[in-house]
């Protein structure tokens, strides 16, 4: 069984462009994961995340969550509808409700975005690293929850 992650977000977006910038330095890891860059179409990666049969998924986005920028957060189911996620084809709890079907545990890890346009910022990619870090080295309950 091999655990999924889900990177989307827009490469042209600025900072929304987190999830596809997190997804193709993964790949050049080693790791015990599949990680699948969604773009800006998570819910066209669904029949992927089930080929895998993981036990767990974890969504990341870039996320507005009214912190500074580049914080990053874990979203509880409750708190999603509540903030503004990045425009995709679907709302991201719809596709977090969709997997749960399938899976033990969907997760969502925001990062705090500072623009959608342009290039990703500072901040925002300093956190993408830290994160990627995180992942790699089992450790996203360190990660604080909204």
């Amino acid at each position: 069984m091999v655990n999924v992650i889900m990177c989307v977000g827009n490469r042209d977006g600025g900072d929304d462009a987190i999830g596809p910038y997190i997804a193709d330095k993964l790949k050049k890891t080693k790791h015990d994961f599949a990680v699948l860059d969604c773009g800006t179409v998570p819910e066209n990666f669904t029949a992927d995340v089930k080929k895998y049969n993981p036990n767990y998924v974890i969504i990341i986005d870039a996320v507005e969550m009214n912190l500074k920028p580049g914080e990053i957060r874990i979203m509880r189911g409750d708190k999603i509808s509540e903030m503004h996620i990045s425009t995709h084809g679907i709302p991201l709890s719809i596709l977090m409700k969709y997997l749960k079907q399938y899976v033990n545990q969907v997760i969502l890890i925001g990062i705090q975005p500072v623009k959608m346009t342009g290039n990703i910022t500072r901040p925002v990619k300093n956190a993408a690293n830290e994160l990627i870090e995180i992942i790699k080295n089992g450790k996203t309950d360190i990660i604080q929850i909204l």
